[in-house]
């Protein structure tokens, strides 16, 4: 089953399923099971919202309504870089014996739909298509092992950059921190409804245009040694989110024509996941 973070009818912020084309409300506004996606993870309703407790919500179809982050409210977002082979070959940073840790704060996020915001300080604006996955239950020195148990979901991610101010200093946290520049959705699929990652595709396509294409089993460092790093040195909450990596194929080392301008659409499509896509606009 998908579910979605979107704007209710009355204007105010909710979550609920989408089955067949339709967006169901189990918000405030809805049948009220919880009053965010966040706490719907953490009070265990995430997963098992049945037929029965969706089919009386408030409905409205699926292209009608605005989508929000999959995840609005996350206290953490770990965004994991260059976690692709193809990624670290043409970046120049082979050779990784930890994986390279940054931060995105809750309030940059924006939904499935939602421009994509440029700034006008940055001539270097690219995308990174990435799965993210939604932390279940609080996680705190995990052993890879058990990683597996402690994710309720996953969703796509645009991990949308400004290179110039992130290739400015040895952090990247300002380049990666504008607002409206990290895309989470359309939707968010609990982990017991995908089955194995490894069999997931991510494409990332710039105007119709295929820019990145990989297996997620393709990642560097994978999910449960993700996961056990992360958590070795920050406790992870439910609802807490990891951003996994992206693979090769940035525009930065596209070649000429391979950064975003203004009006280009980007579309992230990750198997069972869904298409998530944003137009870019230019900062008032």
């Amino acid at each position: 089953m998908k579910y979605a973070s979107f704007t209710a009818a009355n204007g105010s912020p909710t979550w609920g399923v989408v089955v067949g084309g339709t967006a169901f409300d189990l918000g405030p506004s809805g049948a009220d099971l919880a009053p965010t996606m966040r706490a719907a993870v953490e009070e265990g309703i995430f997963g098992s919202v049945t037929e029965e407790q969706y089919i009386a919500a408030p409905a409205a179809p699926e292209a009608d309504i605005e989508f929000l982050p999959a995840v609005t409210n996350p206290g953490k977002i770990i965004c994991i870089g260059v976690n692709y082979k193809t990624h670290q070959e043409e970046s120049g940073k082979t050779g990784q014996t930890a994986p390279t840790v940054f931060t995105r704060f809750a309030d940059t996020q924006m939904g499935h739909l939602a421009p994509a915001i440029m700034p006008r300080s940055t001539t270097k604006f690219d995308y990174e298509g990435e799965m993210a996955l939604v932390i279940g239950k609080e996680a705190w020195h995990v052993a890879e092992e058990d990683a597996w148990d402690h994710i309720a979901g996953y969703g796509a991610y645009n991990d949308f950059s400004v290179r110039d101010w992130q290739k400015a200093a040895s952090q990247w946290i300002p380049g990666k921190n504008f607002p409206s520049t990290g895309a989470f959705g359309p939707y968010l699929v609990p982990a017991a409804d995908l089955g194995s990652t490894d069999a997931l595709t991510l494409e990332t396509r710039v105007n119709g245009e295929t820019r990145q294409k990989a297996s997620v089993a393709d990642l560097y460092f994978p999910i449960p040694e993700l996961i056990s790093y992360v958590t070795g040195f920050t406790r992870l909450s439910p609802g807490d989110v990891i951003v996994t990596g992206t693979p090769g194929g940035v525009g930065l080392f596209w070649g000429e024509g391979g950064l975003l301008s203004e009006g280009d659409v980007v579309e992230v499509e990750i198997t069972g996941l869904g298409t998530l896509r944003n137009t870019v606009e230019l900062e008032n």
